[in-house]
Parts: structure tokens; sequence; C-alpha cells
């Protein structure tokens, strides 16, 4: 049976013992779902029916599902829920995922929540709650495994066993000394296969990376796609083991930032969701079109400069879109492969600098090939050469120019600590627009007796 046609047969199954109220016919096909599944399930049922799935399922069960429904679309579930059920749902959450949801609620839900959870489970997601978002430890989670240097691998064992259930991955387990500094790291295999009485002291390895606590999340991604980890255990200033950030956290992280950049490039705010109403989404909107819609006044100023070269050879007019235009997409294209360099760490000082050489270099060979074949249509279409290598040879200037802008202008911003992604599409495509005009405006009116 095909994916598709499973899910409609386990939904309609569904429909059916909510309709029937068959709580054990609802919770046996329903538990034996993948909690994706079950989440995709959920989010497409309408308020009356999630109030019945919520009597159906623990605290616990509903937890499980939550951490698979997307954070932006997580609120109006928590919000709709009891209160004191909410709190327990949170409370059998991973800490890192409760602490993103409540990051997402209004303050005084969050105080109420935290005041009707265990003790335990209130101050671990407090604990977390004073880091700076979108920093180490704001996304590493407090339930792992840590095992103490001067301990035997039986001890170890016996201790694992007991901890195991509650921590979210025992694959690696970091050693601490006496005082809680983090000295090392031994992972499950080597527990497996070493003999029972070896000091785990004898077994690790002391070349143990971590991050510090207040540590950029998109440099944490970076390491750990670049080392392969499949968690990374975070440290303060004192080197004292506080957490550990696991690969399915970076995979949500990798999502953020790749979202958040494409949103910048677009001139979009990073927090203009599809659930925003119009309204909402135009508001955020507005400043960036605000500020482009200035530029583009300046681009028609400079245009009327020129009105006594266009009165005079008014056939220059319908070039303007074609070579404003091409400036703006090779910009946005070397801006794209900047942007995407600098994110991901891929360009050192020698990098950038290469960067900015090969685009030079693609600018000036796809602006010699796009200048010779339009000035042959130019020439053909209006039997005019000189009109033909005017247009030829500002479509030439123009893409080089507006190459090295969409590579230099992020790059400038990287080094004054901007986030390069700010050096939006339509900011370049506007600013290009500005160059084009003058290099298209300023070599027709010195080239102008050719052309009368």
């Amino acid at each position: 049976m095909e994916d598709n046609e499973m899910n409609n047969h386990h939904w309609d199954e569904l429909h059916s013992s909510i309709a029937n109220d068959e709580m054990e016919a609802f919770r046996e096909k329903f538990l034996d779902m993948h909690p994706y599944d079950q989440a995709l399930f959920f989010e497409e049922q309408q308020t009356t029916i999630r109030q019945r799935v919520y009597t159906y399922l623990s605290p616990e069960e509903m937890a499980d599902m939550m951490e698979h429904i997307e954070l932006e679309d997580i609120k109006p579930f928590m919000t709709e829920m009891d209160p004191r059920y909410a709190a327990m749902v949170i409370g059998d959450m991973a800490t890192d995922d409760a602490v993103d949801i409540l990051n997402e609620l209004e303050k005084d839900v969050v105080v109420s929540f935290l005041t009707m959870m265990e003790k335990k489970d209130a101050d671990e997601i407090k604990q977390l709650l004073h880091y700076e978002e979108k920093t180490a430890g704001s996304i590493m989670t407090t339930e792992f495994v840590a095992v103490y240097q001067t301990k035997t691998v039986k001890d170890t064992m016996q201790y694992l066993k007991a901890e195991a259930p509650e921590a979210e991955t025992i694959y690696y387990l970091y050693v601490i000394d006496e005082d809680k500094h983090l000295v090392g790291v031994v992972s499950l295999r080597d527990l497996i296969v070493a003999d029972g009485d070896i000091r785990i002291a004898d077994l690790m390895n002391e070349n143990v990376f971590s991050v510090s606590v207040g540590k950029d999340q998109e440099e944490v991604a970076q390491m750990m796609r670049d080392y392969d980890f499949l968690a990374l255990p975070v440290v303060d200033f004192q080197h004292h083991l506080l957490g550990i950030i696991t690969f399915d956290d970076i995979l949500d992280v990798m999502d953020e930032e790749a979202s958040d950049d494409y949103s910048k490039l677009a001139g979009v705010a990073d927090t203009d969701r599809p659930q925003d109403g119009s309204f909402a989404a135009a508001k955020k909107r507005l400043p960036w079109l605000v500020i482009l819609s200035f530029l583009g006044l300046l681009t028609a100023s400079l245009i009327s400069r020129f009105e006594k070269t266009l009165d005079e050879v008014a056939v220059l007019a319908i070039f303007i879109p074609l070579i404003a235009g091409m400036g703006g997409n090779t910009g946005t294209q070397a801006l794209a492969v900047a942007v995407r360099g600098l994110a991901t760490g891929n360009f050192n000082k020698e990098g950038k600098l290469k960067l900015i050489l090969r685009e030079g270099v693609t600018g000036l060979i796809t602006g010699t090939i796009c200048g010779i074949v339009i000035t042959a249509v130019v020439y053909l279409w209006q039997g005019d050469f000189f009109l033909g290598l005017l247009v030829g040879l500002s479509i030439m200037t123009t893409l080089i120019v507006a190459t090295l802008a969409g590579a230099l202008v992020p790059v400038f911003m990287d080094r004054l600590n901007i986030d390069p992604a700010v050096a939006s599409g339509p900011f370049i495509t506007t600013i290009n627009d500005i160059i084009s005009i003058l290099i298209y405006f300023g070599l027709a009116t010195a080239f102008m007796q050719f052309l009368v």
C-alpha cells in the first residue's frame, strides 16, 4: 500500500474512533504511528477534535508528538490546552525543546507554566531560558550522561543503564573530574569492548572538542558539520560541563539559518511567517520597500538629468530596462555566491580575495560575450552600428561592475561584523540600477556626436 493511501486509511480509522468516542481504539491506532505522522494528523484537525485528543493522550505521549511540530506552528496548540495539562506536556519534553517552545510564548504564560511544573523540570528549563537566543546555551540540552574519570568501566555501565532512559544520546559519554570540569570523552563502543576493571581515565580520549556556552549557534553548526559530530559538549568559561548539543538540534539550526538568510536575500523580514495575516506581513515588509522606493526615486532623478540626451536620441529609452535588468541579475548571482560562502565559513582572508578576483574575471567574460551579442542584435534590429556599440559597451561595463558589487558588498559588510545576508537581492538590484543608468547615459552623452 502506498504511503498516502496508508495515511488516509489510518486517518479514516482515527476519525471513526473519535466520532464514536472509542478512546482505546484511537490510542491503539494513534500510538502505533510514528510521532511525525501523529503530528501531521493532529495539525490538520479542527479545534473540537484536538480537544478530544488531549483527553485521550497522556502529557508524555503528547510531548513526544509535539516535538515533531514546527516551532512557529505550536503556539496555538499550547494556548488552547488546559494550562496544567500544557505545563505537564512541556515538562515531559526534552529540555531544549521545551525552552524553544516557551520562547515563543508570552512571559506571563511562561511564568504560569513554570509555576505549575515539577520543581526539577522547572529549574532545568529556567537555567536554559537565561541564555541569549541563538547561542550554544540556548540550544543545548541538560539531559546527557557524564561520568567521573575515577570510575571503572563496570561501574559506568551500571550507571549508564540507570541514566540512559532520560538521556538524549548515549553514544558518547563525557568525562568530568571532581570539580565537574570536562576532561575527556569515551564512546559507548569503547565501554562495551573494554575490560570491566579499567578506569575511565585510562580509557577516555582527552582530545575532546567543546564549545563555549555563549558561542553563536551558526558557528556551532559549522563545527558539527565539519567534524561530523553526533553531539558536542557545551562548557562555561571555567570549562565546567553544562550540557550537550545533539545533531537533531543542529539540523533545526541549519534550517533556521538557511531560512533567515533566504529571507534577508529576498528583502523580507525573517519574522515574516506564512501564518501571519496580510496586515502583519505588510508591516514587516514596508521598511525595506520604503528604503528601496527612495533609491528608485534616485534612479528616476538620474534619468531626468539625461533628459536632453533622451530628447536628441529617443531610441535610447528602449534599452534602459535591458541594461538595468541584466545588471541586477548578474549582481544577485554574485551576491548569492558570496553570501553562501561567508555564511558557511568557507572563505578566509585569502578566500575572500580569491572570490573577488574570480567574480571580476567572471564579470569580464560574461560582460564581453553579452556585449558582443547585444551589439550585433541591436545593429541588425535598428540598423545603427554606433547605437549597437553603445548598448553593447554599456552592457559589458555594467556586468563587470555589477558582478564586482555583488561580491564586494557582502564581503565589506562581513568585515564590519554585519550579517552579509543583509545585502539583500533587492538592495543590490536597486544599487546596480543606479550604476547601470550612470554608465549607459554617461557613455551615450560622451558619444552623442555618433548617434545623431
